[in-house]
C-alpha cells in the first residue's frame, strides 16, 4: 500500500503509514490483472454493445431512434396489438425496460397504449400511423448500422460471429435476467 501525504499544493510526501491522511492502491507489479478483464468475454460483449448501440444511434440521429425503440416497432409492426409483457418477452427486455421504451415512444405519438380487448388489466400496443412511417425511415439507416458494425469482419466472420452469439445465448438462456420468448413465427435460427 502507497499512501500519499499532501505536504503542500502541487507537491507531496511519499511515506508506509497507516495513520497519513490519503491511501492510493499500489497497482499490480504486473498488468495481468488488466489483461484478464479485458479478454473476458463479458467484458467484450458488454463493450460490444455499446458500439453496437453507438454505430445504430449515430445512423438513425435524424430520426432520434435507439436499438430499443428500433426493436419495439419491428415487433409491434410484426405483431399488431400484442402485450405489453409478450413484447417484453419478445425482445428479451424486462417489463421496467419495456415500459420505459413504451413511455418514450408514447410520447412522440409512435405507438398507442389500450386496454386489451379480451383482459382489460392487459394493455394492448399497436403501431400509430406515425410510427410505422417512422419504422419505415429507419429500415436504410439501421442496415447501414448493421454493415457498418459487422464491416471488421470478413463475410464468413461474420457469419461465425452470429452463429456463435446465437449458441451463446440459445445455451445459457435460463441464466438471463429477462426471458426472451420471440413470437412463434419469428424464432431465432439454431446454429
Amino acid at each position: 500500500m502507497l499512501t500519499i501525504i499532501r505536504a503542500r499544493p502541487g507537491r507531496a510526501q511519499f511515506a508506509h503509514s497507516r495513520t497519513l491522511q490519503q491511501t492510493v492502491a499500489t497497482p499490480p507489479k504486473s498488468p495481468t490483472s488488466l489483461s484478464r478483464l479485458y479478454a473476458r468475454p463479458g467484458f467484450l460483449l458488454r463493450r460490444a454493445h455499446q458500439i453496437s448501440a453507438a454505430v445504430f444511434e449515430d445512423a438513425c440521429k435524424d430520426l432520434g431512434l435507439t436499438p430499443a425503440q428500433f426493436g419495439v416497432l419491428t415487433v409491434l409492426q410484426a405483431h399488431p396489438g400484442m402485450g405489453q409483457s409478450s413484447l417484453a418477452r419478445a425482445l428479451g427486455f424486462d417489463k421496467v425496460t419495456v415500459l420505459r421504451v413504451l413511455r418514450g415512444l408514447e410520447s412522440r405519438g409512435f405507438v398507442a397504449r389500450v386496454p386489451a380487448e379480451d383482459n382489460k388489466r392487459n394493455i394492448s400496443v399497436t403501431l400509430t400511423a406515425e410510427g410505422a412511417s417512422v419504422l419505415q425511415q429507419a429500415q436504410k439507416p439501421a442496415e447501414k448500422a448493421y454493415k457498418r458494425l459487422m464491416a471488421p469482419l470478413a463475410r464468413e466472420q461474420q457469419e461465425q460471429l452470429l452463429e456463435l452469439l446465437q449458441l451463446l445465448t440459445g445455451e445459457l438462456e435460463e441464466e438471463a435476467r429477462a426471458a426472451f420468448v420471440p413470437p412463434a413465427a419469428a424464432r431465432p435460427l439454431s446454429p
